[in-house]
């Protein structure tokens, strides 16, 4: 397997692991009164704040005729134990990863899996993450924004070149529906030579709607630094995002989202032979509004959860009541 290959698999399971208050209107009146809404974040210390989590993600490479096929499905909880908030709103918090149920599966090799609840000893490649289930993996301070304005990295597993966003950032004033605000973001990207490449982007969001006080949110990642290299494409589109964020904004919170991507690379290995890339992607992540089973995926098939997840129609879930 080639380095380029190598680098592409683990960005992959490196993202399957780790991987707002104003009034209640509905999206016709919002957008028709040109109506602001100030989205803000809001916790309170001895919080504990969980999201379940599940990742889902299939690369296709072909490499001189051969192609080989590595899927993953990493389903977790997300936890931020709330320490301490400022006057000013800006909250300090544990981040770590309850509890974790992967899956792997590579052409030609046997599938891997590993549930930090029922099995004792990690297989390999999966060593990493399960020594980083149930410890706090960071401490984060935040400002009511959702800016990162204080971190430090308490596990091995937190400390890579691509710290940045933790949350999604909002924006400065009071927003309208139609209106769009932006975040900047630098990708650090690993190269066959062993240098790295800072390539800038943006995160940029709209305000879709507002409807029972849920803010419907896009977002997308727009690549500022052009890239003609597409062994750093093949990374980026890793990286990238596009989809739907659902915030509450009397809870200042994010209810939910889903990123999906179905990306395509051509000659990502070099020009020696021909090669592609084909990356296929579903994000989704939900608020617990209840405490977590000790096994939260006890007896549920992997496969089937994946098939079941990834054809989830794209219909807008129920709003908050």
């Amino acid at each position: 397997m080639t380095r380029a290959i190598t680098l592409l698999f683990g960005a992959a399971l490196l993202v399957a692991f780790f991987a707002t208050v104003a009034a209640i209107a509905d999206d016709s009146d919002g957008a028709a009164g040109g109506e602001k809404y100030l989205l803000r974040y809001q916790f309170k210390p001895g919080e504990a704040v969980r999201w379940r989590v599940v990742h889902l993600a299939k690369v296709k490479t072909t490499v001189g005729g051969t192609t080989q096929t590595t899927e993953t499905v990493s389903k977790s909880i997300k936890l931020w134990k709330v320490t301490d908030v400022t006057d000013g709103g800006s909250a300090t918090f544990e981040n770590l990863v309850e509890q974790v149920d992967m899956w792997s599966k590579i052409t030609g090799r046997q599938e891997v899996t590993y549930n930090s609840n029922t099995d004792e000893e990690p297989p390999a490649g999966f060593a990493d993450a399960a020594a980083s289930v149930g410890k706090p993996l960071s401490l984060i301070t935040l400002n009511d924004r959702g800016e990162v304005i204080g971190r430090k990295n308490l596990h091995k597993a937190t400390t890579n070149p691509n710290e940045g966003q933790l949350t999604m950032t909002l924006p400065e004033e009071p927003i309208a529906a139609g209106e769009t605000w932006s975040f900047p973001y630098d990708m650090m990207i690993p190269t066959n030579n062993g240098t790295i490449v800072k390539i800038k982007t943006q995160q940029k969001y709209s305000l879709e709607r507002v409807k029972n006080g849920v803010a419907t949110i896009h977002m997308a990642t727009v690549v500022l630094t052009p890239v003609h290299d597409p062994a750093i494409e093949a990374q980026i589109i890793q990286r990238r995002t596009d989809g739907t964020i659902r915030f509450d904004i009397d809870a200042g919170r994010v209810l939910s989202q889903q990123m999906d991507l179905d990306e395509r690379v051509l000659n990502f290995a070099g020009q020696t032979e021909p090669s592609s890339l084909h990356y296929l992607m579903r994000f989704t992540e939900d608020l617990v509004t209840d405490v977590p089973q000790t096994d939260e995926f006890a007896g549920k098939d992997k496969s089937d959860a994946a098939a079941k997840t990834a054809s989830k129609p794209d219909e807008e879930a129920p709003e908050r009541k």
